[in-house]
């Protein structure tokens, strides 16, 4: 894939770093930090493909905002640049993560819920809603766009299960391509996929599986667990939530639970990736390890975790420039992408919710979604200043 314009490779991780650290409050918030700075600003992809990519990594396991971040990277500078934008992305949050895990006592004597990240709440919330506008003034062209994200939004509030996202996206691009009366005519003969990147995913899951099974082995044990929780994960970090608690706590007995949702409540105030939550739980199973060892179980537990979302964004790019464009596809996409917004929507409903009702979270939220759509200051600043 050829990139839109020639661009430096740092100057394009230097925005990256960017966005690592302005983006708060899980993917959806995420995509409003792409939108305004990598869209908006910086003119890397156009707002149509940044929805695609959306739409895209939502159907696929993993973490979908790192995937729309590397998919962009992969874009402009193919798998080097891509690998280069996953490292600048998550390194900031997995260095503290990392660091907290020899901090389990320390930071259980915080409320992380007081006044230092009470405002996160509401910020990212708005972040949600700056998503939503710029997303939605490109995606809704017809009438029946609209009441796809309607209905998504009505399903996915009441329906929270793993399977429900997907299948509303596909059964929207279905419907999508069945109302417009549109034909595929993809030239299967002509696509070449990367079979091998699709063969060494397979290969690295059955023989994690064996070896983590054959040998008793804490780091083996760790790879495993974590790579199949990236491939397994399909909606982000609030699912994943439910499989690590599970394997950690409950399974292998690595972590109590209070040491479990102390880790949790710190990622939420954290700018990046919330898979970046791996780090502290891997390196906080292996606290009776020597440090050395215990920094390793933290990095290989993110690597396990972020390596199959890379390796499905290498096997799927190569040929999305020559599916998007197809008639069918272009009008799937767009049935897939509206229904997008009725989830996103769906979960910044939830995340208003739990929101405390005093007036000074809601004017933290109305200031905030107010400047960022002016788009006048940065996300960066925007949250500084908010924390300060």
């Amino acid at each position: 894939m050829q990139p839109h314009k020639p661009v430096s490779t740092w100057t394009f991780l230097k925005d990256v770093l960017i966005c690592s650290l302005g983006a708060y409050g899980g993917p959806e918030a995420h995509y409003g930090v792409f939108s305004t700075h990598m869209v908006e600003k910086k003119a890397y992809l156009t707002s149509e493909e940044l929805t695609q990519y959306i739409a895209l990594t939502s159907l696929l396991p993993g973490p979908s905002s790192t995937q729309t971040l590397v998919a962009i990277g992969y874009q402009q500078g193919g798998r080097k640049l891509a690998l280069l934008t996953l490292l600048v992305w998550a390194l900031p949050v997995v260095l503290f993560m990392t660091l907290m895990s020899f901090s389990q006592t320390l930071l259980g004597q915080f409320d992380l819920r007081l006044d230092g990240l009470r405002y996160l709440a509401p910020l990212a919330v708005a972040f949600v809603v700056v998503a939503l506008v710029n997303l939605a003034k490109k995606a809704f062209k017809t009438t029946f766009s609209v009441m796809l994200a309607v209905v998504a939004f009505i399903l996915s509030t009441f329906l929270r299960m793993v399977w429900v996202f997907p299948l509303l996206m596909l059964m929207g691009g279905a419907l999508m391509v069945m109302i417009q009366k549109a034909s595929f005519q993809i030239p299967y003969r002509s696509l070449k996929p990367p079979w091998m990147i699709l063969v060494t995913l397979i290969a690295i899951a059955i023989s994690s599986f064996v070896l983590a099974r054959q040998f008793d082995v804490l780091l083996l044990t760790l790879f495993d667990a974590f790579f199949r929780y990236g491939y397994l994960v399909i909606g982000g970090g609030q699912v994943l939530v439910p499989y690590m608690y599970t394997g950690l706590v409950e399974t292998f007995g690595y972590l109590s639970s209070e040491a479990f949702m102390t880790g949790y409540g710190l990622v939420q105030g954290l700018p990046g990736p919330m898979f970046s939550f791996s780090a502290y739980a891997g390196g906080l199973a292996a606290v009776n390890e020597p440090t050395h060892i215990q920094v390793l179980a933290a990095l290989i537990s993110v690597t396990g975790i972020f390596l199959p979302a890379v390796l499905l964004i290498f096997f799927v790019i190569p040929i999305w420039d020559q599916i998007k464009n197809n008639q069918g596809m272009r009008v799937a996409l767009q049935g897939v992408i509206a229904v997008a917004i009725g989830v996103i929507a769906a979960t910044g409903f939830r995340m208003f919710q739990s929101l405390p009702f005093t007036w000074d979270t809601f004017a933290v939220l109305v200031a905030v979604t107010l400047v960022m759509l002016s788009r006048k200051i940065s996300a960066p600043w925007v949250v500084l200043s908010v924390v300060l």
